[in-house]
């Protein structure tokens, strides 16, 4: 006869999933970029009014200049090592005119670009 082995199940605790997080501020976003790419706000430029010539927003050029909000780990090499980035969150950047892809997140406008089309910081 095949002998029954029984298991003692300890009794498990009601557990409450609750996570302390601090709390997010509006401003910032969820988005963490991967590898050697960076999280871009494209910062706004000051009406320049030469005359009463009004340029309506659809025909401005967009601005190349930009705010880091946020970095990713660092570029990976052949060889395995991580190359961490010259850029941080915060930093005021230009870049390339047709730099980055553009993407929407919570009804705002970021880019996301390589750390190579930087093309330099501001006031560093």
């Amino acid at each position: 006869m095949a002998q029954a082995t029984t298991t003692k199940l300890r009794p498990v605790p009601d557990r409450v999933l609750a996570r302390t997080m601090a709390p997010v501020p509006a401003s910032t976003t969820q988005l963490r970029p991967l590898h050697d790419r960076v999280l871009v706000k494209r910062l706004e430029r000051l009406d320049d009014k030469h005359g009463s010539i009004i340029i309506p927003d659809s025909a401005r050029e967009k601005p190349q200049e930009g705010k880091v909000i946020a970095v990713g780990t660092g570029k990976v090499t052949e060889d395995g090592k991580k190359l961490p980035l010259a850029l941080k969150a915060g930093d005021r950047i230009l870049f390339g005119k047709y730099s980055g892809s553009e993407v929407k997140l919570d009804g705002q406008e970021y880019l996301i670009m390589k750390e190579e089309d930087v093309l330099g910081v501001l006031g560093s």
